[in-house]
């Protein structure tokens, strides 16, 4: 087998007099065992149990490469909502902006455990140009939603959000009001900074 013959020379390459070959021995096969175990989470997502996907999704996290997004992506459009939810979890902690029109598309999910984890992840990005989505949900009745969406702002700190912050003072939930305290606490005091392209 092909991949056989090259994994074999890289392991003698391991051996090489130059420090230099050795160190891209070490990283061509790392590189190659990741793009295996890739290949098989990929399996996993197309055919697995419910249990089996969300463990891969959850795999993908510790693989480093740009090829770990395409299957994210997909999951985000899985049946079960918790595949949902993890793939949403997964792209927040990689912060890869350009998943982010997939992700944002989950505050609008059936499913309310899938909205909150995608406010959730979103405050991953510090990018302003998430603040009329995540402010638009400070309206909802899903107390869980209305607080993953006020720390998402908070970890933003995009000053646009402060009128809503501010309302948000005298919601009858303490805790939604004690979150709303702590985001006001940290948002930019300048307003100058270039504003963003939209998504």
């Amino acid at each position: 087998m092909m991949l056989e013959k090259r994994k074999k020379a890289l392991v003698e390459a391991l051996s090489d007099d130059d420090r230099s070959v050795r160190e891209a021995a070490a990283a061509a096969l790392e590189n190659l065992e990741s793009m295996q175990g890739l290949d098989g989470i990929a399996r996993v997502l197309k055919s697995g149990s419910r249990d089996q996907q969300i463990r891969a999704i959850y795999a993908l996290e510790q693989v480093v490469s740009p090829k770990v997004f395409s299957p994210l992506v997909v999951a985000l459009n899985a049946k079960d909502a918790d595949v949902r939810g993890a793939a949403l979890q997964v792209l927040g902690r990689k912060k890869n902006v350009k998943v982010l029109k997939y992700m944002v598309r989950h505050l609008k999910d059936p499913h309310p455990v899938v909205r909150v984890h995608a406010a959730e992840a979103l405050g991953n990005f510090s990018d302003r140009r998430l603040t009329p989505f995540l402010t638009a949900l400070l309206q909802e009745s899903d107390e869980e939603l209305v607080k993953s969406a006020v720390r998402s702002l908070a970890a933003i700190a995009d000053p646009v959000a402060e009128a809503e912050l501010l309302a948000l003072l005298k919601d009858r939930r303490p805790a939604v009001r004690a979150l709303a305290a702590e985001a006001l606490g940290v948002l930019h005091l300048d307003e100058t900074d270039d504003p963003e392209p939209s998504l």
